[in-house]
């Protein structure tokens, strides 16, 4: 992992390098459109607030719960007793970004949904109310985490939802074997180079032209980076856009020259 001093300086060189939001001097119909109808659209969908208010209670829970860390992590500890709001802190992804992806889904109508790294199910919410005709199937390791969640989920009442618990290595293969295809990913489960190609490869297979595959913190380490740099290169990549924190990928055939594009998000 990059330390603090060397992620500011990582991002301050992503702000002087990247397109700006606005979509001025990309060429390319297609990622304009989605800068001007995904990326920048500030409308606040039906259930956004709800989800906030959820994350906030998070925040303020002082609960302890026992982790089970199939990531990075578990170079340190193979159990963790931690606070949800100290999970919630730490794991869950900015309400930009979780209210970005739910506008991917809901633009892109992706059906088969997969999302690696439940955490408390904020995200999830935000993946799975997108699109209620979908589903999606999310993984998470521990296993009071992902009970929480599954409450969060009642609560919502999003019954598209599919939880699968234990380590990513073991439950991703015979759940992408029972699926025709996976039209989103979002790996947010194990940053670490050799784990996240893993699950890009094995993905890969169930993927069609039409697939986004969104990948979190690809500049989080070294390692991060390195697999992020290949996914780019995959000839099955045809598309890429860097938005820091995350990092998108198309497979779109018509797209006959790959681009890789930096925004300011």
């Amino acid at each position: 992992m990059y330390s603090s001093v060397q992620l500011t300086i990582k991002y301050i060189k992503y702000l002087l390098t990247s397109s700006n939001a606005k979509g001025h001097g990309v060429h390319s119909p297609f990622v304009f459109d989605f800068i001007t109808n995904v990326l920048i659209d500030k409308r606040q969908f039906y259930s956004f607030s709800s989800i906030e208010k959820v994350r906030e209670t998070l925040f303020q829970n002082d609960t302890v719960l026992t982790l089970e860390d199939f990531g990075a992590g578990s170079l340190i500890a193979k159990t963790n007793n931690r606070k949800i709001s100290m999970i919630a802190r730490s794991s869950l992804k900015p309400k930009k970004f979780s209210q970005l992806m739910f506008r991917i889904v809901n633009y892109y109508k992706t059906n088969t949904i997969l999302e690696l790294g439940t955490s408390l199910g904020i995200t999830s919410s935000y993946l799975a109310s997108a699109n209620l005709q979908g589903h999606l199937y999310t993984f998470e390791g521990a296993k009071q985490v992902a009970e929480l969640a599954r409450q969060h989920f009642k609560n919502f009442e999003l019954n598209n939802i599919t939880i699968i618990e234990g380590n990513f290595d073991d439950t991703l293969p015979p759940q992408l074997k029972m699926l025709k295809q996976v039209d989103l990913a979002f790996v947010d489960g194990n940053h670490r180079k050799e784990p996240t190609l893993f699950y890009f490869n094995q993905m890969l297979e169930k993927a069609t032209e039409d697939s986004i595959f969104i990948f979190d913190d690809i500049h989080w380490s070294q390692g991060m980076e390195e697999a992020w740099a290949a996914i780019q290169q995959h000839p099955a990549v045809t598309l890429t856009i860097d938005l820091f924190f995350i990092g998108l990928v198309f497979f779109r055939k018509e797209q006959k020259v790959p681009q890789h594009f930096s925004i300011r998000f």
